[in-house]
């Protein structure tokens, strides 16, 4: 998980609430680990996490977004938008994607290799990823635009950071698919490669 250190401080009411969107996603991960997605219930998530049913529906309305969606969207287009003014956009989302992602493997090792191995495996949550992902991109396209003196809503902006994410998330399929063997950042910075240099024949 990332650490809330670009953001300002939070109200008693938003702290309650992140509380509890964490005790959800603590209570679903420990059950992911023991007896697999399927078999996992929103009615056992909320008896887990010592909340209601609708509470988790609420804050979650699909299970699949208790692992797809967080709080540190904010802190990653804060960070982006503190990266050098004179950096070239892509490497840019390099560094604070594989800054994100070193956090998370550093704090939450077992959780982001379960998230990525659902990823891979569960259709649903494989489809919901898309979702998140462009989400995820539209916010972080304004960024970019802003950095680059564009539009929020320019074409190349759009495809840019919707093209950079989505092969990112391929990488993490891939790490995911191959057993997790190999060095996750190293699969990342060798996409942002790839896709700088191109596919040589």
């Amino acid at each position: 998980m990332l650490p809330a250190d670009s953001r300002e401080p939070l109200s008693l009411r938003e702290r309650k609430k992140l509380k509890t969107r964490t005790a959800i996603r603590r209570a679903t991960y420990r059950l992911l680990a023991t007896q697999g997605y399927d078999a996992t219930t929103v009615e056992q998530i909320a008896e887990a996490a010592e909340v209601s049913p609708s509470t988790v529906v609420r804050y979650f309305p699909v299970k699949e977004d208790i692992l797809l969606t967080d709080e540190h969207d904010a802190v990653l287009d804060a960070r982006l938008r503190a990266r050098p003014a004179d950096e070239e956009p892509l490497e840019s989302l390099r560094a604070v994607v594989t800054e994100a992602v070193r956090t998370a493997l550093a704090h939450e090792p077992e959780e982001t290799r379960l998230r990525a191995r659902l990823m891979a495996e569960v259709p649903a949550v494989r489809s919901r990823l898309t979702e998140t992902t462009a989400r995820t991109a539209q916010l972080l396209a304004r960024a970019i635009a802003d950095r680059t003196g564009r539009a929020a809503d320019d074409l190349e902006v759009r495809v840019f950071t919707a093209a950079v994410l989505a092969a990112l998330r391929e990488a993490t399929l891939c790490w995911a698919e191959r057993g997790q063997g190999d060095d996750l950042l190293a699969l990342l910075d060798r996409t942002v490669d790839t896709l700088k240099g191109g596919l040589s024949l």
